[in-house]
């Protein structure tokens, strides 16, 4: 089970930190990625973050604005978003994956075999 959390209303240039907590499943087994979906579009790959080496992806969208990090204490991965435009406003899902190839991140959500809830992000211009 993964419950996402952080989402809110913001200006442009705002941040936000989301988190994606996770239950029920050896965390450190599981790549995390971070997704979401505007109205009318379809579900698109924000950032991941691989279960061992810690690699990294982000969509060109977003690189240099957003981080992706992973606490493995708390089994918590987060989704911090600073310089947030108005094309950042969109549900925002975070999902987990076995997938686990060497140098390999996976970022569609054919490769994600569990899913949280969304939690809305906005940004005001």
């Amino acid at each position: 089970q993964l419950q996402a959390s952080g989402g809110g209303s913001v200006q442009a240039g705002g941040s936000l930190r989301l988190s994606c907590a996770v239950h029920g499943f050896t965390f450190d087994d599981h790549a995390i990625g971070w997704f979401r979906q505007a109205p009318g579009k379809e579900r698109e790959g924000v950032a991941c973050i691989t279960s061992d080496d810690d690699l990294s992806w982000y969509a060109d969208s977003v690189k240099g604005r957003f981080t992706i990090s992973r606490d493995s204490a708390k089994m918590t991965v987060y989704l911090q978003m600073d310089s947030l435009k108005p094309e950042d406003t969109a549900v925002y899902y975070c999902a987990a994956t076995q997938l686990a190839v060497t140098n390999y991140t996976p970022s569609t959500t054919a490769e994600y075999d569990y899913w949280g809830q969304g939690t809305l992000v906005t940004v005001s211009s």
